[in-house]
């Protein structure tokens, strides 16, 4: 899943910069450019920044090393960060 969490989400970054003669301009002004896509950019908004409080939290509590979870975060995505997290913090019973 971390493998498709990158993948994807560069995928359509490439693209969207090859599109765009290798520019951001307009990156933000797609992002908001309908009702549904909006939606879902605030949905996924909304899921990463309560995993950015999250990790925090962990942090403060438990003592884990958040650094490989910032940078995913914000390297990458949510699509990153959150795969990452459960395969590290999962417990083979």
């Amino acid at each position: 899943m971390c493998f498709l969490g990158i993948t994807f989400p560069y995928y359509h970054l490439i693209n969207f910069l090859y599109d765009n003669q290798w520019s951001m301009n307009g990156f933000l002004a797609e992002i908001f450019s309908s009702h549904p896509i909006s939606m879902i950019s605030m949905d996924l908004t909304v899921a990463a920044t309560s995993f950015l409080f999250y990790i925090l939290h962990q942090y403060k509590t438990k003592k884990i090393n958040p650094t490989k979870y910032l940078i995913s975060l914000f390297v990458v995505g949510f699509s990153l960060a959150l795969p990452l997290y459960l395969y590290d913090t999962h417990q083979n019973k």
